[in-house]
């Protein structure tokens, strides 16, 4: 199982795709979603998004100002600015 991720900045949607997990840092601390989670609505402290696709690659995406969501293994993370680094 996957989860759907959706990463967008104020102006474009940076990265979209099935992940299996997603590390991002909140202004409660560092959390990972997987599939299943609980639903979710947290601020984000800025700094880097980890997504790791199906299949174990690594994305990273730097992004600041934002929220992110999980609601049925969606995950939306939305930034101010967001920019994909790998």
């Amino acid at each position: 199982m996957a989860i759907t991720v959706n990463v967008v900045s104020a102006d474009e949607q940076i990265w979209s795709g099935e992940a299996e997990m997603l590390v991002a840092r909140t202004t409660e601390g560092e959390i990972g979603i997987l599939t299943g989670h609980t639903p979710l609505l947290a601020i984000l402290a800025g700094g880097e998004v980890r997504v790791t696709q199906v299949g174990g690659r690594k994305l990273v995406v730097n992004a600041e100002d934002g929220f992110i969501s999980v609601q049925n293994d969606t995950v939306t993370v939305v930034a101010r600015a967001a920019e994909l680094v790998s």
